[in-house]
């Protein structure tokens, strides 16, 4: 019984640890930034790493065609390519953290407690 405690005490310091990691994520990942094109360049979104939409730039000469439902078209594009490679990029942070956490531990304290199945 009292292992289980010792166990749950070093797995509160490690979730702590974890908390910090995941606020220096977020601040990174806020400052990251990810671009997606559509039509041979003629729109440019930027993302950031948290996947929120920071800039479009639509070429002037596309706005004078008069196409909105290509310029449409080409926004939803642009946007989506920006959005894959921030997921991708958040991905991969997100990999790098986990990588120096056991998440098995936090089973094997709570088995040990009798609070997992």
């Amino acid at each position: 019984m009292f292992k289980g405690l010792s166990d749950l005490g070093s797995l509160m310091k490690k979730a702590q640890e974890m908390q910090g990691h995941m606020q220096q994520l977020q601040e990174k990942l806020r400052g990251l930034k990810c671009e997606g094109t559509a039509g041979a360049g003629m729109v440019t979104v930027t993302v950031n790493g948290e996947q929120q939409l920071l800039a479009c730039q639509i070429e002037p000469s596309l706005i004078e065609s008069g196409d909105r439902e290509m310029i449409e078209d080409l926004v939803v594009a642009a946007v989506n390519q920006a959005l894959e490679k921030s997921k991708t990029l958040a991905g991969e942070e997100m990999s790098q953290l986990a990588g120096g956490f056991d998440l098995s531990a936090i089973q094997k304290t709570l088995g040990s407690l009798g609070l997992s199945k």
